[in-house]
């Protein structure tokens, strides 16, 4: 399960980063190396691109105010910053497909997470939002090019993808406090006159995120042998369970009636304290108590707190993860992609600091482990005294053996 999640394309993108044959003729570049060289060819203002969880591009020196003592009660104070444009965008299909008002709730609360992640952390500004869906079929609007044609009987209908969905993407943002700024939507269903349908039976629910980052936080820190493995968030349920997986299937290879225990729910308000836990961080500037940020999405824990030690190894006490339903396995509490929360690494004398902002929040802090520097990633279960997960992360993360994907032309004699 924990590669199943961890390597999905969802997570590790082996269709973008694969091998393509087209045509019998093996392609001299990736998917993902032929949008890479647009930066190539032109990296002017390109502060981060394809390395972390948003890209950044050049913004300039501000005046602004910030707190005098961030993350204590104190007065703001005049000071000036050089802050870069943030600008991330992700999908939420396949949840918001299944349900739509959580799933696309949760999209965006994802998408949030993304800037929130960035370097040593972001600032959160605004959101955009939008929807392909097939024929809409709205009661009493009766529309020519409206055909009828079967649909997956897993998913809601497209008119209710586009109600439910919008309602679920505008809620959690009027609970966090981001403004939905601007958007679109589309519908089509069509068929071909050699008999091929095209349309958006798996619908897209996107959502992009405007934000801001200090100058000084924009790479990532080292992971050091000591630091402390931290969570910051909501307690673990029994949701999201399989998502990263599931929603790297093609349309039909998942099981209908699995396919609700993937989708993620939403709680903006715990995503809400966990920001000013974070904000609290980056309005300390070069004194941040942050070292490394990577959110918790696809794969839960199981991915996270991989990336979190990527480079060094780690050991993490799984039953230090708050669990708001008791019945919960090691291996659900280990992938199942409950939201809101992020992963830190904190140095150990920062801690106790970082933890009464935890407070402040009232918001879970919980230590799970620390940097080990053996490239190694141990879970540790102290109720049976086991290690259910012993795994060396280069053959994980790194070693993936590259995917070939064939495909052919077709003349659809248009």
């Amino acid at each position: 399960m924990d590669l199943n999640n961890a390597n999905s394309e969802h997570s590790r993108h082996g269709f973008f980063r694969g091998s393509q044959v087209i045509d019998g003729v093996a392609e001299e570049k990736t998917l993902f190396q032929l949008v890479t060289d647009t930066l190539t060819a032109n990296p002017k203002g390109s502060v981060i691109a394809f390395k972390d969880n948003s890209s950044a591009v050049a913004g300039h020196e501000i005046h602004t105010i910030l707190p005098s003592e961030p993350g204590s009660p104190s007065p703001f104070t005049p000071a000036t910053a050089t802050f870069h444009v943030i600008f991330t965008a992700e999908t939420h299909n396949f949840p918001t497909g299944v349900a739509p008002f959580p799933g696309a709730e949760t999209g965006t609360g994802g998408r949030i997470r993304d800037v929130q992640g960035t370097g040593k952390g972001g600032y959160v500004i605004a959101g955009t939002a939008g929807y392909c869906v097939g024929n809409l079929h709205i009661p009493g609007y009766d529309l020519p090019w409206e055909a009828r044609y079967p649909e997956p009987d897993n998913l809601a209908s497209p008119l209710q993808i586009e109600i439910e969905a919008s309602n679920g993407a505008s809620d959690y943002g009027n609970k966090f406090g981001e403004p939905l700024i601007q958007g679109f939507t589309r519908s089509f269903d069509l068929r071909l006159e050699n008999g091929e349908r095209w349309g958006y039976l798996k619908p897209i629910m996107f959502t992009g995120g405007i934000g801001q980052i200090d100058d000084r936080h924009t790479v990532k820190g080292q992971a050091l042998k000591g630091m402390k493995i931290v969570q910051v968030g909501g307690p673990a349920y029994r949701v999201g369970f399989g998502g990263g997986a599931a929603s790297s299937m093609l349309q039909g290879e998942n099981v209908s009636e699995l396919d609700f225990d993937a989708v993620q729910r939403g709680d903006a308000e715990m995503e809400q304290k966990m920001n000013r836990v974070i904000r609290a961080c980056n309005e300390m500037g070069e004194k941040t108590l942050v070292e490394v940020i990577h959110d918790q999405g696809a794969g839960g824990p199981g991915n996270v707190l991989k990336e979190l030690v990527e480079h060094a190894g780690g050991r993490i006490e799984i039953r230090n993860i708050r669990v708001g339903d008791p019945t919960m396995s090691v291996l659900e509490i280990y992938v199942a992609e409950y939201q809101e929360r992020n992963g830190f690494l904190i140095r150990p004398e920062n801690m106790a600091r970082f933890q009464a902002i935890c407070d402040r929040e009232k918001v879970a802090c919980e230590v799970l482990g620390e940097v080990t520097g053996d490239l190694r990633f141990v879970v540790h279960d102290e109720l049976n005294a086991t290690t259910p997960v012993d795994l060396e992360l280069s053959e994980v993360l790194g070693n993936i053996p590259k995917k070939t994907f064939t495909d052919s032309s077709v003349d659809l004699g248009l």
